[in-house]
């Protein structure tokens, strides 16, 4: 499902402000990221309750569902309504018999901050769980990570009106970059990105997750979940993030600058250029 601007535009809220540079000061309007109450409802039992730039939430929810091992497949989606609300925002799903009840039982509220990926986890098992390990063979080279970092950036439109929200995006086997998804929360933005991605019934094994924050616990978890098995973040990864990463042969890497980068986990698929 591919973003539209008026979509975006409904992401931003115009308020008034006042500029200061040094002792010169200005009143005027400034656009700033809109955040939102967001209702994952399966069945029409509300399951999370996630705080997200409202647009792209059809995404947001196909690739929660998936990412979080409530659906195994899109095909156990069979309806998806996003509802506007005075308090918030309702997306109501309708999912396959069999995986509602295995949801119920593993049922969890995850009323939480932005995109906490892990917020009202009631035990260390609902909290931790454990991915196989991704089997895809893809390789990049140091300067095609780089490259696809600025054509992320370069694609962040919310990000250059706001300078609030995080991004993820799909960079292809050849380098390229072509879908990208923006959000308020870390976690959201590669839900978004998921479910974009599974919409189109894309392969994540042939490609890369870049990201824009750092490469926490959860988003290493989501990525080896769906089976991506290179991850690039600006940022850098936490201590669980690089022992999940290793546990489930996820490239990790982090600190992606213009010109350098450190590699945290599974080296093996990124391609070493000779000078």
């Amino acid at each position: 499902m591919n973003a539209s601007t008026d979509d975006e535009r409904t992401a931003l809220v115009r308020v008034p402000v006042e500029k200061w540079d040094m002792d010169q000061h200005t009143i005027c309007e400034d656009d700033v990221a809109e955040e939102v109450p967001v209702a994952l409802e399966y069945n029409g039992i509300s399951h999370a309750v996630m705080l997200a730039s409202p647009y792209d939430l059809e995404d947001f929810a196909l690739g929660f569902s998936l990412s979080e091992g409530i659906l195994k497949d899109k095909s156990e989606l069979y309806d998806c309504e996003v509802v506007p609300g005075c308090e918030g925002i309702q997306v109501q799903m309708r999912i396959a018999t069999e995986r509602f009840v295995t949801l119920k039982d593993k049922r969890r509220n995850m009323t939480g901050r932005t995109g906490c990926g892990l917020c009202g986890a009631e035990t260390l098992e609902q909290a931790i769980r454990h991915p196989q390990a991704t089997v895809g063979h893809a390789m990049f080279s140091a300067r095609q990570i780089y490259a696809g970092m600025k054509a992320m950036k370069a694609q962040q439109r919310l990000q250059k009106h706001t300078g609030a929200t995080h991004a993820a995006a799909w960079m292809n086997l050849d380098g390229s970059v072509g879908l990208v998804r923006e959000d308020v929360g870390r976690h959201n933005a590669l839900d978004k990105l998921i479910g974009a991605m599974a919409e189109d019934k894309r392969d994540f094994t042939q490609g890369a997750a870049l990201i824009t924050s750092r490469a926490s616990y959860e988003m290493v978890q989501k990525s080896a979940t769906m089976g991506i098995g290179f991850l690039a973040a600006i940022s850098a990864p936490t201590s669980l993030a690089i022992q999940l990463a290793e546990e489930t042969n996820v490239t990790l890497i982090g600190f992606v600058r213009d010109q350098s980068h450190v590699v945290y986990a599974q080296a093996h698929r990124l391609i070493r250029e000779s000078k």
